[in-house]
Parts: C-alpha cells; structure tokens; sequence
C-alpha cells in the first residue's frame, strides 16, 4: 500500500506565493516592517554566523583522504564514478585546505580543465556514504550538469530510520526552504516562514535564505523492519526525485522518522525539529521523542545511516545507458553496518 505525504495532508506546511501578496494597507505594512525586520535581520544573521563557524569547524574534521585510498567503481576518460566513505567531504569548501573526495579525486585523475571544481557535478553530505560521480572532461561536465538540472539521473539511497514505518511504500510530498530560525539549514516551507522573510536584507541574510520555496519529492519502500538494540528502526529504500540539500533528512524527520544517527534533523539536532513541522500534523506512526532518544543515545558518536546505494543515468559523452551500485551491510541494524560497504555491482547497458 502506498502512502502520500504532501502539502495537501500536512496544511500546516502549505506553500503558496500567496504569502507574499501585498496587504490591504501596503504603506503601513512598509513601514512597520521597517523596524521589525531590522532586528529580525540582524537576529537571523547573528544565528547564521554562529552555526556557520560551527559547519566551518566539523568540515576541517574531514577525514584524510589520498588518492590510493579512492573506491573507484568505474572510470573512463570522461567520468569517475567513486564511492565516498562517511566522514569525508565531497569538495573542500570555502577552504580549499580541508581534506576531500574531490581533492583526491583530482590529484589522481586531473581533469580537463586543470581545476578540481570543475570536475563536480554533484554531491553528498560529509556524513552521508555512498556513490558520487566525477567529471574529466568539460564534455562530460556539460552533460552531467544537463543530466541533473533535467532530473535524467536516478539515486537511490539506503536508510535506516527510527520507528516502524507503517506503510509498505509512499512518497513524500512537501516544499522545502531555508529556516531563518535555525540557519543556514533547511525546514519545510509554510506560509508564516514564508511570509516572515518579506523585509529580510538580502544583501545582510544573503540571496539563499530568501529563495522561494522548492518543490520536493522523495519516494520510500521499506526493505525490513528492524529492532536495534532494543529500538524499532526501519530500513528504507529512498529515491530523491528533486535531488534538494538535506532533502532525505528533512522529508525522513517531517514524516516522525528521522534517519539513525542524524544529528542535525535528528533527537534534540541542531535544525528545527520534525523538518519544521508541529507534533500535530506528524503521522499516526511517528516516532515517539523516547524511542528516538533511546536511538539516538545507542548512536551517539556513530555515523549517519545514510548511503547513496545506487545511481543510473545516460553516459554523457558516448550516451550509453550506465548503472551502479554500492551495497551497504545486510547485517544487523547498527549505524556502524550501514556505512560498511562492498561493491557489489557495476553494470552497463549499451543501446
């Protein structure tokens, strides 16, 4: 049985550009605004200076990573696809100093262009393991960009999640933007958060934090449905539809399901709890806040469970059909088997 978790369900996380329509006195509103989004601005910057020292500090803990030590699933003189270990940066960042995937990747391929950027064509998240391609040439990053923007790649992911997740399989439904309140990271999108940026200084807050609402969508089926130490988890089979930052993480914890050992949309993390949603609009099946601290205790210090298991998309240069795949442990339910990784798979379909 499939299950649809959208904006229709939750009318709490309505997204609509009516948020911005004028008000019936513009000039007052206008005016009134004035001093109030002045210290929400100066409030939102303050709070986005902070935790951007804090993801500044957790990036140079990025694991070491050489270029003998790269998982390389498949190469060809256009691509690399390579399979990241959990703890390890996809690219350096604004330090170009912290140890990365792309870093080891370039020292050990080069790239067309002579510049390790240009050979990024995405991403995962430093916690999250898993299946990453790389770009050689600028024929190839041409058409791996084309691929992405025009949703022609298909990733799926392993996850383990807290709770018993009811239904067989469904999809999640639900818009997602940057919280002001909790910066730089990501919520879903309702009318009141959206409505609250109308008067932010983009110029102070920056252009991201005032985007409109994206249009989200992540597909689940349960593999199994585990007991962990005592705790029901559930492993899933995710499909990110959208491809959006934090995307699994926010859609897994606004359906009462968090991903084992999230510690930022996860048990008392530093975003803002249930994606953003109140207890209320979460479904009969969430979990409880006691089976989630008990999880999150029995995880602490531990990785994410979280693997991009499978990615398939046209090869961009010699357009043959590819598809790859990394398996994560089919062992016990414990955050340290979910990043335990075989490859299993590296198959190629020619037309």
């Amino acid at each position: 049985m499939r299950l649809l978790w959208s904006a229709a369900v939750f009318a709490a996380a309505a997204s609509s550009a009516s948020a911005f329509a004028p008000a019936t006195n513009g000039a007052a509103v206008a005016r009134s605004g004035v001093a109030m989004s002045a210290v929400a601005t100066a409030d939102v910057k303050a709070k986005q200076d902070a935790s951007i020292e804090k993801l500044k500090a957790k990036d140079a803990s990025s694991a070491a990573l050489s270029k003998d030590d790269l998982n390389v699933v498949f190469e060809d003189e256009h691509i690399v696809v390579v399979s990241k270990p959990s703890g390890v940066l996809t690219v350096p960042g604004k330090d170009e100093s912290n140890p990365s995937l792309n870093k080891a990747v370039f020292d050990r391929y080069g790239s067309e262009s002579g510049r390790m950027d240009k050979m990024v064509v995405h991403r995962l998240g430093m916690d999250t393991s898993g299946l990453v391609v790389f770009a050689r040439t600028n024929a190839a990053l041409r058409g791996m960009n084309s691929l992405f923007r025009t949703r022609k790649v298909t990733r799926k992911y392993e996850a383990l999640v807290c709770g018993h997740v009811a239904q067989d399989s469904g999809s999640i439904d639900l818009p997602l933007m940057r919280d002001y309140e909790c910066p730089p990271f990501m919520r879903v999108s309702t009318d009141d958060h959206q409505r609250a940026l109308i008067g932010l200084d983009a110029e102070v807050v920056g252009k991201k934090m005032l985007e409109s609402p994206k249009e989200s969508l992540t597909t689940y089926e349960v593999v199994s449905r585990e007991d962990m130490d005592g705790n029901d988890v559930t492993r899933l089979t995710l499909t990110s539809i959208s491809g959006r930052t934090h995307q699994l993480n926010v859609h897994c914890a606004a359906i009462g399901h968090p991903i084992v050992g999230d510690t930022v949309y996860g048990f008392d993390g530093e975003a803002a709890a249930n994606g953003g949603l109140d207890e209320s609009a979460l479904p009969a099946d969430k979990a409880s806040a006691e089976l989630q601290q008990a999880i999150a205790s029995a995880s602490a210090g531990k990785p994410m469970c979280v693997h991009a298991k499978s990615i398939s998309f046209r090869h961009p240069v010699t357009k043959e059909d590819l598809s790859f795949e990394s398996q994560g442990s089919k062992g016990r339910a414990s955050p340290s088997l979910c990043i335990v990784i075989s490859i299993l798979s590296c198959i190629i379909f020619e037309l």
